[in-house]
């Protein structure tokens, strides 16, 4: 058997680099428009873009690895079963649960590896490309924030914004914690950032919202206020010189401390508990497409990589629409994200127990 198991990882190598080396180029491609706009627009020397542009290599690799996996089995299987060696080893009494042994060991290690870069390597990239950014000089506020980030930045202030669109704000909440006193909370549809002229000072234009007003005969007790503009200066002469990280620079370990500090605040963590357990969940998939991709494999009999790698990407892009959409849906609390961040992992996993149990047992 442990011929068969080298020959069976022997045939996967190829696909596996090939298919990984493809991908992350491809996905490093779509970046290029918008590290060039940085270049031309904003005056960001070209050394700098080259280091941010590398640092997005181990980034693309969270996702590049386990579609790879994906490919990878669908390409070295589909291979194997278009030239009847499926048939063959089954004709000579190999079960198919062997041939998928070896694939299940080398999804568990390369499950590990995914959970390294998700924990340590990704957020340490992320890092570093924001303190290059910082470094470039520039003065624009929104380069502070990040969508589905909790920033400090900003004085007494700390801002969460789900969306942004240039210099537009969508989903905005600002938090005003007070020692000893409840948090007062500033809920906005959107929000746009308008500089005073000669002042080291800046005004955060909100749009459609609600404001916690204190009560006069209880300051401990608010009151809900609407408005449809309000407008909160903020002093950049006392920004903080040490920002917080921002969520995907963040460890799970880091991220674990921020979601328990936000709640001594009576902030709702859910963003980053979202973000928490997407980690979490991702780190699972490459196991689980290998599991989806050999049922497949074994019964297309398709020798035709161009299709192959179509067939693979249909198999991902659900999963990863899906994971992002749960994600969104989580960030606002529609349903707890320990339970939704991890429905696509069960989704895909139970397809994917039905579909080899089925093919092993013909």
């Amino acid at each position: 058997m442990r011929i068969l198991r080298n020959y069976i990882l022997r045939e996967c190598l190829q696909p596996f680099t090939l298919s990984i080396s493809v991908l992350t180029s491809v996905f490093l491609l779509g970046y290029l428009p918008q590290l060039a706009n940085k270049v031309i627009n904003n005056g960001v020397s070209i050394a700098a873009m080259s280091q941010v542009f590398l640092y997005y290599i181990p980034i693309l690799l969270g996702y590049t690895l386990p579609i790879a996996c994906l490919v990878t089995v669908i390409l070295a299987f589909g291979q194997m079963s278009s030239e009847n060696e499926i048939l063959a080893m089954r004709a000579s009494g190999i079960h198919l649960r062997r041939l998928l042994s070896p694939l299940i060991v080398v999804g568990i290690a390369l499950c590990l590896v995914v959970y390294i870069l998700n924990d340590r390597v990704i957020p340490e990239a992320y890092d570093a490309q924001t303190r290059i950014l910082q470094q470039t000089g520039s003065q624009d506020p929104s380069a502070m924030l990040e969508p589905g980030s909790f920033i400090n930045a900003f004085d007494k202030y700390i801002i969460f914004i789900y969306r942004m669109e240039g210099d537009l704000l969508f989903g905005v909440r600002i938090y005003e914690p007070a020692p000893n006193k409840p948090t007062k909370t500033i809920i906005a549809q959107q929000g746009e950032f308008v500089h005073v002229p000669g002042k080291d000072q800046l005004m955060l234009k909100l749009i459609d919202g609600t404001s916690d007003e204190p009560d006069l005969s209880n300051p401990n007790n608010f009151y809900k206020l609407n408005f449809q503009q309000s407008f909160i200066r903020m002093d950049l002469s006392k920004k903080n010189t040490k920002t917080d990280k921002k969520s995907k620079a963040m460890t799970l370990e880091e991220l674990s401390k921020k979601i328990k500090s936000l709640r001594k605040l009576s902030i709702d963590p859910a963003p980053l508990e979202a973000e928490y357990h997407r980690r979490m969940a991702w780190s699972l998939s490459p196991l689980i497409f290998i599991l989806l991709g050999f049922p497949f494999a074994a019964i297309t009999h398709r020798r035709a990589k161009t299709a192959n790698l179509l067939y693979a990407l249909l198999f991902a892009a659900p999963y990863y629409i899906l994971s992002l959409a749960c994600q969104g849906m989580a960030s606002q609390n529609v349903l707890n994200p320990c339970l939704l961040m991890w429905i696509p992992n069960i989704i895909a996993f139970t397809l994917a127990v039905i579909f080899n149990w089925r093919l092993c047992t013909r």
